[in-house]
């Protein structure tokens, strides 16, 4: 059973502060895919809101979507925390991680702007 309360948030919060400070220490490797994943769907939804807004359409937002989450995601992972990319299966793992649903956001979230 998984903990709650106190403990939890506190791990949570703490799980949190590692994601957003370089070079740390990933102990369990879960943990980092978490904070990867959680990272790319908040960058997603922005990248999304501001391609609605923007508009960028077609082959040309697509492209550049994909250029600048592959890009965020590969320089936050080598770049950032330099993590050993082989421990993970390899970079491609890592920028699989989260893909599919972190673009199924970016796409409702932009087209929420073009068609409203």
């Amino acid at each position: 059973m998984p903990p709650v309360g106190k403990e939890s948030a506190a791990r949570e919060r703490a799980s949190w502060i590692k994601a957003l400070r370089p070079r740390q220490k990933w102990n369990n490797k879960d943990e980092f895919l978490d904070a990867l994943y959680w990272l790319r769907q908040g960058l997603c939804l922005l990248l999304g809101l501001v391609w609605g807004i923007i508009p960028l359409q077609g082959y040309v937002g697509m492209t550049l979507f994909l250029a600048v989450n592959g890009g965020a995601v590969y320089s936050y992972c080598a770049l950032y925390q330099r993590v050993e990319e082989e421990e993970y299966g390899g970079i491609w793992e890592l920028l699989k991680e989260g893909f599919m649903t972190s673009f199924a956001l970016f796409l409702v979230s932009s087209l929420n702007f073009l068609y409203t």
